[in-house]
């Protein structure tokens, strides 16, 4: 396993889509503004999210991405193998020089021992978390408070508004 930029922004944005859609869905574009990772890198994440059915998306006006199941039943490891190649591990019989020293058991125990860690940590703990330093999560309902209406001022007349008034106006001149 190997931990690269495109399972950390994942794990970034499948928490941002965790905190952000309990009303809606979440646009990739607000995601993009808010983690600052281009859009069209999102939707590449994203598009192997959905395929690997960790989110869904919803088309049309106020779409974008919510979770696919409940967030303490998606792993770290789980985002990470959506978005990651997996690596094929380097088989030590293949190797040209036979007095090569090779360690593939070393750091095959140590691959898993990451991928179990990654399996043990939920993006339901990631979330407690965050919102325990403080990560402001806006209300889909409270974000756009409604505008108090305020009717505008009838314009008055300046001038006389009939005829009678425009006869009594000329003639008082």
């Amino acid at each position: 396993m190997r931990l690269t930029t495109k399972g950390r922004f994942a794990v970034a944005a499948m928490i941002d889509v965790a905190l952000h859609s309990r009303d809606k869905p979440v646009n990739l574009g607000t995601i993009s503004v808010r983690q600052e990772v281009s859009l069209s890198y999102l939707e590449q994440l994203f598009t192997r999210l959905r395929q690997h059915e960790l989110v869904k998306s919803t088309r049309g006006p106020g779409g974008g991405y919510s979770l696919a199941r409940n967030a303490a039943r998606i792993t770290v490891a789980d985002i990470i193998f959506a978005v990651d190649d997996p690596v094929g591990e380097h088989d030590a019989s293949q190797s040209q020089n036979a007095g090569r020293i090779t360690t593939p058991d070393l750091w095959a125990s140590l691959g898993q021992q990451m991928v179990d860690y990654l399996d043990s940590v939920n993006l339901q703990s990631l979330v407690t978390e965050q919102l325990a330093r403080g990560v402001k999560v806006e209300d889909a309902r409270a974000a756009k408070p409604m505008p108090s209406i305020q009717r505008a001022k009838p314009l008055l007349p300046r001038g006389p508004n009939s005829v009678f008034a425009l006869a009594t106006a000329i003639t008082q001149r």
